[in-house]
């Protein structure tokens, strides 16, 4: 409780993220739980009651692989200014990633100066000024390579779901 007794106080966020999704109802002394699932979480106070509601979690995109998602929405879309570019990945994966600005142009900026990637200026549908990426001959040989690679890592991973304990023996 905070100084003036009233207000629950709230949880630091290692302490939402180490706890288990569950609705709390906090009567009193008397608590009654119920798991929900494996998300992240929102803190509502309604009167005496806290409720804990869940929320969708989006994943961090392992490293690597924004590169060959930009590169491969390039491939299959054409030139797509930085917003596009990250909306495409988020509506490709279903929502379930979420592009984060902060990271995307410095790769983007990263893939032009390797070469993969090219850029120039032009108006956006909205007819604002943006910068439109498009795909190089080396990004596309860039691209096939590291789809190649990992489709053998996924393959690879896929052998260690499906072993058995007698597969072993």
């Amino acid at each position: 409780m905070r100084g003036n007794g009233d207000v629950p106080d709230r949880p630091s966020m290692a302490q939402r993220k180490a706890t288990p999704d569950v609705v709390k109802l906090d009567k009193k002394k008397g608590q009654s739980f119920l798991l929900v699932s494996k998300m992240k979480h929102v803190i509502i106070h309604v009167g005496t009651l806290k409720v804990e509601l869940p929320m969708k979690e989006k994943p961090d995109v392992l490293q690597g692989t924004l590169a060959l998602m930009v590169l491969k929405t390039l491939d299959l879309l054409g030139p797509q200014h930085g917003y596009g570019i990250a909306r495409r990945i988020e509506q490709i994966s279903g929502d379930l990633l979420d592009v984060n600005q902060g990271t995307l142009y410095p790769l983007l900026l990263k893939l032009e100066h390797e070469g993969s990637i090219a850029s120039q200026w032009g108006a956006s549908e909205n007819n604002r000024r943006a910068r439109f990426y498009r795909l190089t001959a080396a990004g596309r040989r860039q691209l096939q390579a590291e789809t190649r690679d990992w489709e053998q890592t996924a393959a690879i991973i896929a052998r260690f779901f499906k072993v058995k304990t007698e597969d072993l023996a």
